[in-house]
C-alpha cells in the first residue's frame, strides 16, 4: 500500500536521475579507456583531441532534432530509442586506436544518439513535474550526470587496466540495456485529466503531444479549446533570456568537458600521477557536483516556495555565485602543483559550477514549459559546440606547449587550458545578470 501512495513524478525523477548517470559513466568511460589505449600506441595529443571531440560533433547535431522529436511524439519515446542506439554501438565500438575513421564513426553515431536524451528528460519534466518542485527534480536528474562520472573515474581505471579497454565498453552497453528495460517497465506519460490546476501552472496533460497537431487548453471558466502547437521559432531564437541560457550552457560544458576529458591527463602528465595510485580521491570532483547539484536547487525551490527571493533574483543569484567561484577556482588549478591541491580546485570548480546548475538550467521550463525540449535543444547545441571547441582547442594547446615543455609538467604548459574556462565563467555570469528572468515568456 505504501508503494502505491509513492507518487509517480517522483518515480520518473529517480529514472532520469539514472539515465544521466549512465550516459556519464560511458562518457567518461571512453576518456579512460581510449587515453589508456592511445598512450599505450604512442597517439599524440593533438590526434587525441579529435578522436575525443568527435562525440561532440554527433551530439550537436541532434540537440535541436531531439527537442523537436520529442515535442512531437512524446520525450519518453524518444528517451527509450535514443539509449538503445547508443548502447548498441557502444557495445560494438574497436579498442584498437589506429582504427581512427572507425572510431570517429563510433563516436558520432554515439553522439547522435546521446543528442536526444537531454531535450527528451526536460520535455518529460515538464509534463510531469510542478513548477514548485522543478529546481531539486532538475537539479537531481542533472546530478545524475556527475555520480555516473565520479563512479567513472573511481572504478573503471582499475577496470581498464586489469581487463582491457574493450571490457569498459561492454560494461557501458549493459548498463544502457538495464536501464532500457527499467524505462520501458516503468515510466509512462502523465494521465490526461483534464486539471485546471496543472494546466494553468505550466505541467501535466496540457504538454503531452496531441495527434493532428493541436491539443487541448483548460481555460479559467473550466470549457476546453483547441491551440495551436506551432513552434514560435523566430521568438525563440531572438529571446534575450534564451540567449542568456545558451551563454551559460556554453561555458558550463566548456568547462565540464574539458576537464572531464584533459584532467586524467593532467593528473598524469602534468603532476606526474597514476590514476590507479590516486584511489577515490580522483572521483572527489564529480562527488562534489552530485552534491551542491542538490544542494542548488535545494536552496531554489527553497528561496521560492518561501518567497525570499522571486523566482528572476533566484535563478540570478544562485548562477552568479556557483559561476564566479567557480571562475577562480578553475585559474587557480595549475597554481597548485600537488595531488591534493588540484583535487580541491577542480573540486570548488565543478561543485559550484553544479550550484549555477539551478540557475540556468532550470530556466528553460521557467520560461517556456510548453517548450521546455526545444529550448534545452538549442541551449544544449552551444554546450555541445562547446565540447568541440573545448577539448579540441585544450589538445592544441598542450601540443603547442610542447615545444617549450616536452613532458607537459610545468605549471605553464596547463595555464590557458584552464584560463580560459575561468574568463568564460566570469563573462556568462554577467550576461544572465543582464538578460535572464523567471518569468514565463512563452505561452
Amino acid at each position: 500500500m505504501r508503494m502505491m501512495k509513492f507518487p509517480k513524478r517522483y518515480l520518473i525523477v529517480i529514472l532520469t536521475f539514472i539515465c544521466t548517470s549512465v550516459c556519464y559513466i560511458e562518457r567518461v568511460g571512453f576518456s579512460i579507456a581510449y587515453t589508456f589505449a592511445a598512450d599505450g600506441a604512442g597517439v599524440n595529443q593533438s590526434s587525441k583531441g579529435k578522436i575525443l571531440s568527435a562525440f561532440y560533433y554527433g551530439y550537436a547535431c541532434s540537440q535541436v532534432p531531439g527537442g523537436w522529436v520529442a515535442q512531437r511524439i512524446g520525450g519518453r519515446k524518444v528517451l527509450l530509442l535514443s539509449f538503445l542506439l547508443w548502447s548498441m554501438t557502444c557495445a560494438l565500438v574497436p579498442p584498437n586506436p589506429n582504427l581512427v575513421l572507425t572510431l570517429v564513426v563510433a563516436r558520432l553515431l554515439v553522439g547522435v544518439a546521446q543528442g536526444f536524451i537531454f531535450p527528451s528528460i526536460h520535455t518529460v519534466l515538464a509534463q510531469w513535474v510542478p513548477p514548485h518542485e522543478r529546481s531539486r527534480s532538475v537539479s537531481l536528474t542533472t546530478s545524475g550526470m556527475y555520480l555516473g562520472a565520479a563512479a567513472g573515474m573511481l572504478f573503471l581505471p582499475s577496470l581498464v587496466k586489469y581487463q582491457g579497454p574493450q571490457s569498459v565498453f561492454l560494461a557501458e552497453a549493459a548498463l544502457g540495456a538495464m536501464w532500457s528495460l527499467l524505462w520501458f517497465t516503468y515510466a509512462t506519460d502523465p494521465p490526461r485529466s483534464e486539471h485546471p490546476k496543472a494546466t494553468a501552472a505550466g505541467f501535466g496533460e496540457s504538454l503531452l503531444p496531441i495527434k493532428g497537431g493541436q491539443k487541448f487548453k483548460v481555460e479559467n471558466g473550466g470549457n476546453t479549446v483547441r491551440t495551436s502547437t506551432k513552434i514560435p521559432w523566430k521568438r525563440i531564437l531572438i529571446s534575450l533570456p534564451v540567449w542568456a541560457i545558451v551563454v551559460n550552457n556554453f561555458t558550463f560544458h566548456y568547462a565540464l568537458y574539458v576537464l572531464m576529458n584533459w584532467l586524467p591527463t593532467y593528473f598524469e602528465l602534468g603532476l606526474k600521477l597514476s590514476l590507479q595510485e590516486m584511489g577515490s580521491s580522483k572521483m572527489m570532483p564529480y562527488l562534489n557536483m552530485f552534491i551542491f547539484s542538490n544542494i542548488g536547487g535545494m536552496l531554489a525551490d527553497h528561496f521560492v516556495t518561501k518567497r525570499i527571493l522571486s523566482l528572476t533574483n533566484t535563478r540570478k543569484f544562485l548562477n552568479t555565485v556557483g559561476f564566479i567561484v567557480a571562475s577562480l577556482a578553475l585559474m587557480a588549478i595549475p597554481v597548485f602543483r600537488t595531488s591534493n591541491g588540484a583535487v580541491l580546485c577542480s573540486s570548488v570548480a565543478l561543485g559550484f559550477l553544479a550550484l549555477g546548475r539551478a540557475g540556468f538550467a532550470v530556466n528553460h521550463m521557467d520560461i517556456a514549459p510548453r517548450y521546455a525540449g526545444i529550448v534545452m535543444g538549442v541551449s544544449n547545441t552551444a554546450g555541445t559546440l562547446a565540447g568541440i571547441i573545448g577539448v579540441d582547442l585544450s589538445g592544441k594547446l598542450l601540443e603547442a606547449a610542447r615545444a617549450i615543455d616536452s613532458d607537459l609538467s610545468s605549471a605553464e604548459s596547463w595555464k590557458m587550458v584552464f584560463f580560459i574556462p575561468g574568463f568564460l565563467c566570469i563573462f556568462s555570469s554577467v550576461v544572465f545578470l543582464l538578460f535572464a528572468t523567471g518569468e514565463r515568456i512563452f505561452d
